[in-house]
């Protein structure tokens, strides 16, 4: 697998946890569920190509 894919879907990984960070300070309950989502298909997309996305993007 392209050293760049891999590297992109962590980047998403990463983006899509700080995105969750940000939504959970801010206390959107819509920018929550918009961020959930994000993180949720970031990780799928990890976990479909195996790729370990590091024991942070796993926590909360």
């Amino acid at each position: 697998m392209a050293d760049g894919f891999v590297e992109a879907v962590l980047e998403r990984v990463r983006k899509a946890r700080a995105g969750l960070t940000g939504a959970l300070d801010a206390e959107s309950p819509y920018e929550v569920a918009m961020a959930q989502g994000e993180l949720e298909d970031a990780l799928r997309l990890a976990r479909i190509h195996d790729i370990d996305p590091g024991e942070e993007a796993l926590e909360g």
